[in-house]
């Protein structure tokens, strides 16, 4: 990805509808050539959505939980977030290296709702837990700095 494509990812991701006019002054481009580049970066999937930020707080759900899950069977298939997927206060599921196997991002609106989601991934899923609760977020989301060269995946 050459630097200028880079610019636009690093300016989409901190202002997300932020118009082709005002990206294309920001980066040095006419607005037809950002909107051209910006659709090559969708087609590539660099670019794979674009979303709302939302206060979880005023949404009703104040309450922020990572749990680290580990099998209570390590020889049994490893089918843990298809388990998982219809539970919806389980908002991201990552496969992690160390001592567990998964780490999930969890959003409930009270210690009594988490408690049961507790019990209801430890039943669903056979696994034990280990849980952290978050008290506060002063920041979250942001991209961090794009390498400066491509990576061959």
């Amino acid at each position: 990805m050459e630097p200028l494509d880079r610019h636009i990812v690093q300016v989409l991701a901190e202002e997300g509808r932020i118009s082709f006019a005002d990206l294309g002054r920001r980066v040095g481009l006419s607005t037809s050539a950002v909107h051209q580049r910006v659709k090559r970066l969708e087609e590539r999937e660099i670019i794979t959505g674009y979303r709302a930020v939302v206060d979880y707080t005023k949404v009703g759900l104040p309450l922020t939980a990572l749990m680290s899950i580990t099998p209570f069977d390590p020889a049994a298939e490893d089918d843990v977030p298809e388990r998982l997927n219809d539970i919806e206060e389980i908002v991201a599921c990552w496969s992690v290296a160390g001592d567990e196997n998964y780490v999930l991002l969890i959003r409930v609106g009270r210690p009594q709702d988490l408690e049961e989601l507790f019990a209801r991934i430890r039943q669903q899923a056979s696994v034990a837990t280990n849980t952290t609760i978050v008290l506060s977020t002063p920041w979250e989301d942001r991209l961090g700095r794009l390498p400066t060269e491509d990576y061959v995946i």
